[in-house]
């Protein structure tokens, strides 16, 4: 939960779904990391149904626990809310699987804080001091293919579009926790463009990234990355058309805080 002593602003959301074989090892990194001493730290375990749980558990880390498997995009709401209720300021996103880097953490936070003072930050794999490893052709057919679109409908140029390495500030994460202006089943290059839409300033900077070491993508195989195109490209369509005919909600400013809202060990406490 978070420490009512401490004026911490940050807030990294780790979504997690059966991920017991890397959790434990992520979590142990992002411990020993700088980032916990000024970051807290939230786990959302999306049902589990192996011992992710109890991992998160035993290293005593804050989790909030879905009653029933609702999806990555669902997962990443349910923090988004606990943030918005518990006053941060920043989030930062991050993989459960160990992909990305805890190094990234500080990068994206120094960059979210800075004079620049972006709405979201996306850690690309592509800029000049990043590091990754090799993607499959489909992989990068879709990461080119959604770059230009987003060029073309916002006339921003984002090398990594599907990149899950995010910070946003509370602008941002405030806006995506209100029903209905976050894609719950396929958050992805659809949400950029909408937020370059919306007038949000969104900024990349590079990204440490490693080859998942267990599990698999949730666009693991050849036929779900292309479904997750022709999805993206329908999605990336329907914001497309809700912004030209003024259906998108419109950005408006958040309280400061309201009541807590705790995690637990079995799942929410209010």
């Amino acid at each position: 939960m978070k420490n009512e002593n401490t004026n911490k602003e940050l807030l990294i959301i780790i979504p997690a779904y059966n991920e017991e074989a890397s959790i434990s090892g992520f979590l142990s990194k992002l411990l020993a990391d700088e980032s916990h001493t000024y970051a807290d730290i939230l786990v959302i375990n999306d049902a589990s149904t192996d011992n992710t749980l109890s991992i998160v558990q035993e290293l005593n880390i804050p989790v909030i626990s879905h009653p029933y498997n609702l999806g990555y995009g669902t997962a990443l709401q349910t923090g988004y809310k606990y943030a918005v209720i518990n006053g941060y300021q920043y989030i930062i996103q991050i993989d459960s699987d160990g992909q990305h880097d805890v190094c990234n953490i500080q990068r994206i936070y120094e960059l979210l804080t800075s004079k620049e003072k972006p709405d979201l930050v996306i850690g690309s794999r592509f800029l000049k001091g990043s590091q990754s490893f090799p993607i499959s052709l489909t992989k990068k057919i879709a990461i080119a293919f959604f770059s230009i679109v987003i060029r073309l409908t916002s006339r921003q140029k984002i090398t990594d579009p599907t990149s899950g390495l995010q910070g946003l500030n509370r602008k941002v994460f405030g806006y995506y926790a209100r029903f209905g202006n976050f894609d719950n089943s396929y958050p992805d290059a659809n949400m950029l463009v909408q937020m370059t839409l919306l007038g949000y300033r969104v900024q990349e900077c590079p990204a440490i990234m490693h080859r998942r070491e267990a599990g698999k993508s949730m666009h693991f195989g050849i036929i779900e990355p292309i479904l997750y195109m022709f999805i993206m490209v329908f999605s990336t369509l329907n914001v497309f058309i809700r912004h030209k005919w003024h259906l998108l909600a419109k950005p408006t400013t958040l309280p400061e805080k309201t009541e807590n809202v705790k995690p637990t060990k079995g799942g929410i406490k209010h």
